[in-house]
């Protein structure tokens, strides 16, 4: 209930996966730096976005469990038998039989 699946890019959902209430997958990225972020006089008659972006797929295992309020970032994957905890910002990769919490996201525990 209530999720976001921003999905410019590939996500990959495995079987058995639990998705709380809330929970955000973004594939959409921006580069850091302003002036390669946004558009050097751009001009919105031009049909054209005024800014750059880029998506990463997401990869989620089986039987992984994510817990209400996490949000997963671009280019993640999170392992089969993983769980991620609740209001989790998950930044990077998760490996397989895990519990990972936080924000930024990181392994507590292994299976």
């Amino acid at each position: 209930m209530n999720c976001t699946f921003l999905d410019e890019n590939i996500i990959r959902i495995g079987n058995q996966v639990l998705i709380a209430p809330n929970v955000q997958l973004y594939t959409s990225t921006h580069p850091i730096l302003p002036q390669e972020r946004f558009i050097e006089d751009w001009d919105e008659k031009s049909g054209e976005l005024f800014f750059r972006t880029r998506a990463l797929p997401i990869t989620i295992g089986n039987c992984v469990w994510i817990g209400g309020g996490s949000i997963v970032l671009p280019g993640v994957s999170i392992g089969d038998n993983s769980v991620i905890g609740a209001g989790s910002v998950v930044t990077h990769s998760i490996p397989a039989n895990c519990v990972a919490v936080g924000n930024p996201c990181r392994v507590i525990r292994e299976l």
